[in-house]
């Protein structure tokens, strides 16, 4: 499915796959949010209005520092035509180039985004939703039914790698930002290794 997909919509969602966002945080993603020195991506105020971070997939780090060229140049644009005290967030004051939406909607002309204060808003969730839906039919790992693919399988995926990877629960429980371990443990029960998920070490010692 993500061979499929191209430009934004691939964008978000090797985001969604490769760094476990949930949709509305993918959507709301601030430049000055994104570290590709640390490799690392800070969610602010995500589910529970609580902030964490989680790695950037170093995989997109090409596409997404030329897609904020673009957003910067947009940044700029909007900027060079705007009365006094014009805000690109929606706000009553200047938003600076770092905390602008990563998925600012570049390339829209400025009469149909902007209403008010001059708001440009972050893409809306359906917008990932369609990016999908253009990536065809995701099946399952056992050939599946043909259900289409949502933003949270994705996530879901992400999470199910991880653990299939052998990664401690706790820091997957971490990346994902759930609050309670109990929530996140829910996704070993897809990985079928028995209880708690853990490998025989008789398994390890006589691979079949």
């Amino acid at each position: 499915m993500l061979q499929r997909l191209d430009g934004v919509p691939r964008l978000m969602a090797c985001l969604l796959y490769g760094a476990g966002l949930r949709v509305l945080e993918c959507c709301r993603l601030r430049v000055q949010d994104v570290d590709f020195a640390s490799n690392q991506i800070v969610v602010r105020g995500g589910k529970g209005d609580k902030d964490r971070v989680t790695m950037l997939p170093a995989v997109t780090k090409a596409d997404l520092a030329q897609h904020l060229r673009a957003v910067r140049a947009q940044h700029q644009s909007d900027l060079a035509a705007a009365p006094a005290g014009w805000s690109c967030d929606g706000a009553r004051k200047e938003v600076s180039e770092r905390g602008q939406r990563v998925g600012l909607a570049v390339g829209v002309p400025r009469h149909q985004v902007l209403s008010g204060w001059g708001h440009r808003p972050a893409p809306p969730p359906s917008s990932a939703r369609d990016g999908l839906a253009a990536g065809g039919e995701a099946r399952g790992p056992s050939g599946g039914d043909g259900q289409r693919a949502s933003p949270h399988t994705l996530r879901h995926s992400f999470a199910t790698h991880l653990l299939e990877d052998g990664h401690d629960i706790r820091t997957v429980q971490e990346l994902l930002g759930h609050r309670d371990v109990s929530t996140t443990m829910i996704y070993t029960h897809v990985l079928n290794r028995g209880p708690a998920a853990v490998r025989s070490p008789a398994d390890r010692m006589f691979p079949l």
